[in-house]
């Protein structure tokens, strides 16, 4: 056998380098990202289904454990994961929108990764109510901008590409959502879609759902809604209704995160600046307080609430959607990693739920369909997202215009009370410092139409 040509040899190994560099690095780090978003969907599935057994056998025991969950989640966030708090969006929009490649060692580090999964999961242990798929997002942007390190020469533009399409792939493969996952990189992270980096973004949502796919099976996030071929002749009438219901709702819980300084007791401002640990644990108090009162159904994401509204299986009180609203606000002004899209689903489905009080000639699963998208769009005013996401965990094409008018008014009317919730969240992170003193005075917090965000949560 003759010996291979040098030249060939060496231009050989230089294709599979590129190669490498092109695709492998891309290809291993979308594995990477559907690996840990199902093991990570299944480790906050196994911790709040162990809450709930508990909770069941000794329904007064929150009183004592969610209080706890909450001091200890704060404490280990504030000393260890700085950066991991809340859902994750605002980092990885801030990264995007700054220096990458020194923002993201800030906020996109293996360390925030691991303590992103470590405190949800206190967390959900604790029944707080919070959701996966906003931290999925960061984790996935964190998995893929350690993948630069294995790039002979990164540089700014493939670090944004490899954030971009590792927060992208999170969404897709917490939601099992593709499409969703495209137009959120498209309108909430970047707010445009440079053709460079299209293909990045798409082939890693795809093997990511692959993943996601191989290890969940195909599945809708919701399963599937019966619509009848001929609408309501009040539908128009009820697209209207709920995007101004929900829209409402979403505007006002988006203006108690921004406003801390505002509604918040002089005293509790207080105890949250200097003993925030003591401030966690009230606020697990009045998670607990509220679970008690709704039955246990405001505890967790919300997820089989409104699965069991869209299934026929549930029955909630029209007080649910107010009283898990309550539980959210007091999930988040503590300041722990935790999301926000499940819970504002099943938010939205209560907002469905009642409304069929007044539209009780349509579906139910109609109506719960475009609360859940207004609401959502609401909260995020990220309408196009929010109408793909609930088109795509429902399985409802037949709703599309009626879903993307919902969500259209509702991120409109929401903008009435605060401007864009993820936005103005990651102003937060552009600056290096991580902890500022909270303010004793804000005078500026009494005009109108100001929005003050708490500097240490970032809400």
């Amino acid at each position: 056998m003759r010996p291979l040509n040098p030249n060939l040899l060496a231009l050989l190994t230089r294709r599979a380098r590129r190669l490498w560099r092109q695709y492998g690095v891309l290809w291993l780090g979308a594995i990477a990202v559907g690996l840990v978003a199902v093991f990570y969907a299944r480790l906050i599935d196994w911790g709040y289904n162990a809450f709930l057994r508990v909770q069941h056998e000794h329904v007064w025991l929150p009183l004592i454990v969610t209080p706890a969950v909450a001091a200890a989640a704060v404490w280990l966030t504030r000393t260890f994961f700085r950066g991991a708090e809340g859902s994750g969006i605002p980092q990885v929009i801030a990264t995007l929108h700054t220096k990458t490649g020194e923002t993201g060692t800030r906020l996109l580090t293996l360390r925030i990764l691991a303590g992103k999964i470590l405190v949800s999961f206190l967390a959900i242990l604790g029944g707080f109510t919070i959701g996966r798929e906003g931290p999925t997002v960061q984790v996935g942007a964190a998995l893929m901008f350690n993948m630069r390190r294995f790039y002979p020469r990164s540089n700014a533009v493939i670090e944004r590409k490899l954030v971009l399409a590792g927060a992208a792939a999170g969404l897709s493969a917490a939601f099992n959502t593709p499409l969703a996952g495209i137009v959120f990189a498209i309108e909430e992270l970047t707010r445009s879609f440079e053709a460079r980096a299209s293909g990045v973004v798409i082939t890693s949502i795809i093997i990511a759902g692959v993943i996601a796919l191989g290890l969940n099976g195909n599945y809708t996030y919701f399963g599937t809604i019966q619509i009848g071929a001929h609408f309501p002749n009040l539908l128009a009438l009820a697209v209207l209704i709920t995007a101004i219901v929900t829209g409402i709702a979403g505007g006002i819980f988006c203006w108690l995160l921004l406003n801390t300084q505002r509604w918040i007791p002089a005293p509790l401002r207080k105890l949250h600046a200097e003993r925030p640990v003591a401030f966690a644990a009230l606020c697990g108090l009045a998670i607990a307080l509220i679970g008690l009162v709704s039955g246990g159904t405001t505890f967790g994401s919300g997820y089989a609430e409104a699965r069991g509204l869209l299934d026929g299986r549930e029955h909630l009180s029209i007080a649910y959607p107010f009283l898990k609203m309550a539980s959210m606000v007091g999930s988040y002004l503590p300041g722990i990693p935790g999301g926000i899209f499940a819970p504002s689903l099943s938010i939205g489905a209560g907002f469905g739920n009642v409304l069929h009080m007044i539209f009780n000639d349509m579906q139910l699963p109609m109506l719960i369909a475009l609360a859940m998208v207004g609401y959502l769009a609401a909260v995020t005013q990220s309408p196009i997202t929010s109408f793909v996401i609930v088109m795509e965990m429902i399985d409802g094409h037949a709703l599309v215009i009626s879903l993307m008018a919902t969500a259209l008014i509702a991120s409109r009317v929401s903008r009435i009370f605060a401007p864009p919730l993820y936005e103005t969240l990651s102003l937060r992170y552009t600056r290096p410092a991580m902890a500022l003193p909270v303010p004793k005075a804000a005078p500026e917090s009494d005009k109108p139409g100001h929005t003050t965000a708490d500097p240490t949560t970032g809400r």
